[in-house]
C-alpha cells in the first residue's frame, strides 16, 4: 500500500511542478484562455481534447453501469466516440471554428454567438446555461473519482474531493490553459498505459470465468443487444443507441471541448490532432468499456448487491496486485483533473468575458478580468465539490445520469446554433433563439413525461423525477435532434443575417488563416 500512495504522491507534485512551471504564462486573458498568440501544436490540443472528453465518469459511472448491463455491445460507445466525436468533429469542426473564432475575435462559445449572430442577450443566456450545466457534469467527475478511492483505499469521499480540487485549482489558478494542457499531456500519456495496463489485468486475473457464452447467453448482451427485452422505447438497444449518439454527437457542442479548437496553432496542427486524437479516444474508450463488459465474467457473488457506480471500483479492487493499484489510481485521477480544469475553464471565462466584462464592467482592464477568471475559477470548484459531497449524502443520482443531464442539456441548446453556425451562412439569431429555449423547456417536459410514462414508476413525483433522470441519454438525444431540426427550419423562414454578420464571419480575410 505503501507504493500506491508514493505513486500517487509523485503525480500530485508532479502537477503543483506544472502550476510552478507555467506561473507566468497566464498574465493576460489570452494567456490564460488560448496559452498565447502562438497556441498549441497538434499532439497537446488532441491530448487536451482526449482527455476533456473521457473523464472519471467514463471508467467508474459509465463503464460500470452500462458494461455491465450492456455487456460487449457497450463497447460501440467507445468505437463510436472515437470515429463521431473525435474523427468526423475534427474534420467537420476544428479549422472552421478556429479561422471563425479569429475572425470574431472571440474567446468563448457566448462570444463567439454575440459576433456570429449580432445578439448581446444571446451572449448573457448561453453563459448562464453553460455555467449552471456544467456543474453537474463537474460534480459527477468528482463523485467517480471518491467512489473509486473509498473502495480501494479505504478513504471518505469528501476528502478525496477536496484534495482533488485543491491540486486542480491550484495548477488551473496559476497557469490557465498552458498548464491544463500540458498536464493534459503528462495525464493523457498516463491514461494511455493506464488503461492498457486495466485490460490486461482484467484478462489475467484468476477469478475471471472465461466461459464466453455469459457474455453471449442473455440476448439483451449480444454484440447488438437485440434481444427479449430489448425493444420498445425504454428498451436496452434504444438505451444504447441514445448512449452511442449522446456521448458521440455531444462533444460536437460542448464548450469545454469546442475551445480546444480555438487555440490550436496552424494547419499541420490540425491535421495532427485529428489523427492523434482519434487514436486516443479509440484505445481508451474501447478500454473502458471492454473492461466493464468483462463485468459479466467474474463470480456473481462478487458483485451481488453492488450498485452500478461500484462495480468497477469493486473490480478493481479484486483484480489490481500491490505495486499497481497507484498506477490505476493515477490513470482515474489523470482523467478525472484533466476534465475538470477544462470544465471549471469554461465556467469561469464564460461568466468573467461574458457576463462580468460584457455586462456588469465593461470598462474592466484585462488584469481585472483576468483576476476575476481565475477566482471564479475557484469558485466553480468549491460548488462542484459541494453539490456532489451532498450527493453522495443524498444519493439522489447516480454518476453516468449526472453527466447525462449536463451534456444532454448544453449540446442540444448549441448543437444546432454552433455546429451548423460555422458551416452555414443562413442560420438566423431567430433560429438559435428557438433552438435554445425550446430545448430547455424540451428537456425539463421529457424528464416528467419519460418519468411518469417509465415502466418502474410508481406514479409518485420523486419515482416520476428519479426515472425521468435515468432517461437523460435518450432525453439529451432528442433535444439535439431537435435542435439541428428546428435550427434549419426557422432559418429558411427568418430575416437572413446581415451581409455585414456574413463577411464578418466567413470572408474577413486574417493573418494565419489555416
Amino acid at each position: 500500500m505503501a507504493i500506491d500512495f508514493i505513486i500517487i504522491g509523485l503525480f500530485a507534485l508532479s502537477m503543483v511542478g506544472i502550476a510552478i512551471y507555467t506561473r507566468k504564462r497566464s498574465k493576460s486573458v489570452n494567456d490564460f484562455l488560448l496559452a498565447g498568440k502562438k497556441g498549441l501544436n497538434g499532439w497537446m490540443s488532441a491530448f487536451a481534447y482526449g482527455t476533456t472528453y473521457f473523464s472519471a465518469v467514463v471508467f467508474v459511472g459509465y463503464a460500470g453501469k452500462f458494461g455491465s448491463s450492456f455487456g460487449l455491445a457497450s463497447v460501440w460507445i467507445g468505437i463510436a466516440n472515437a470515429i463521431i466525436g473525435s474523427l468526423f468533429a475534427w474534420l467537420v469542426l476544428a479549422r472552421r471554428t478556429k479561422n471563425m473564432t479569429q475572425r470574431l475575435g472571440t474567446k468563448t462559445m457566448p462570444e463567439f454567438f454575440e459576433k456570429r449572430y449580432g445578439s448581446k442577450n444571446l451572449k448573457l443566456v448561453s453563459a448562464i446555461i453553460i455555467f449552471v450545466f456544467l456543474i453537474p457534469y463537474s460534480a459527477s467527475v468528482y463523485s467517480g473519482l471518491s467512489s473509486l478511492f473509498e473502495f480501494i483505499f479505504g478513504i471518505e469521499g469528501w476528502i478525496v474531493m477536496i484534495a482533488l480540487a485543491l491540486l486542480t485549482a491550484l495548477y488551473l489558478f496559476f497557469g490557465g490553459y498552458f498548464a491544463t494542457a500540458l498536464s493534459d499531456f503528462i495525464q493523457g500519456i498516463i491514461m494511455l498505459v493506464g488503461v492498457v495496463i486495466m485490460v490486461i489485468l482484467f484478462l489475467n486475473n484468476g477469478n475471471v470465468n472465461w466461459d464466453l457464452s455469459r457474455l453471449t447467453s442473455d440476448v439483451n448482451k449480444s454484440w447488438f443487444t437485440f434481444g427479449s427485452t430489448s425493444g420498445g422505447f425504454y428498451g436496452s438497444t434504444m438505451t444504447l443507441m441514445s448512449l452511442i449518439f449522446l456521448t458521440s454527437f455531444g462533444v460536437w457542442a460542448l464548450p469545454q471541448t469546442v475551445h480546444k479548437y480555438y487555440a490550436i496553432r496552424d494547419k499541420k496542427a490540425i491535421k495532427q490532432g485529428t489523427i492523434v486524437s482519434t487514436i486516443f479516444a479509440l484505445i481508451i474508450g474501447f478500454g473502458a468499456y471492454f473492461v466493464g463488459a468483462l463485468s459479466g465474467l467474474f463470480p456473481s457473488e462478487l458483485l451481488a448487491g453492488v450498485k452500478p457506480d461500484n462495480i468497477i471500483p469493486v473490480l478493481l479492487k479484486e483484480v489490481i496486485p500491490v505495486g499497481l493499484t497507484g498506477v490505476i489510481a493515477v490513470l482515474i485521477l489523470s482523467a478525472s483533473m484533466s476534465t475538470l480544469s477544462s470544465v471549471s475553464l469554461a465556467s469561469a471565462s464564460v461568466v468573467a468575458v461574458d457576463i462580468y466584462k460584457g455586462r456588469i464592467n465593461r470598462e474592466a482592464s484585462d488584469k481585472k478580468v483576468n483576476v476575476t477568471m481565475k477566482v471564479l475559477c475557484l469558485v466553480f470548484v468549491a460548488i462542484s465539490v459541494i453539490l456532489a459531497i451532498l450527493n453522495e449524502e443524498v444519493g439522489f443520482s447516480a454518476i453516468a445520469y449526472m453527466m447525462g443531464i449536463s451534456w444532454g442539456t448544453l449540446a442540444g441548446c448549441f448543437i444546432g446554433p454552433f455546429v451548423l453556425g460555422v458551416v452555414w451562412k443562413r442560420v438566423t439569431k431567430s433560429a438559435v433563439w428557438t433552438s435554445i429555449v425550446s430545448c430547455l423547456v424540451l428537456t425539463v417536459s421529457l424528464i416528467f413525461i419519460l418519468g411518469y410514462n417509465h415502466p418502474l414508476c410508481d406514479g409518485s413525483f420523486g419515482s416520476a423525477l428519479s426515472n425521468g433522470i435515468n432517461c437523460s441519454p435518450m432525453i439529451g438525444t432528442i433535444c439535439m435532434i431537435f435542435s439541428m431540426i428546428i435550427t434549419v427550419v426557422v432559418s429558411l423562414f427568418t430575416k437572413a443575417p446581415s451581409k455585414e454578420i456574413i463577411d464578418e464571419a466567413f470572408n474577413k480575410p486574417i493573418d494565419n488563416e489555416v
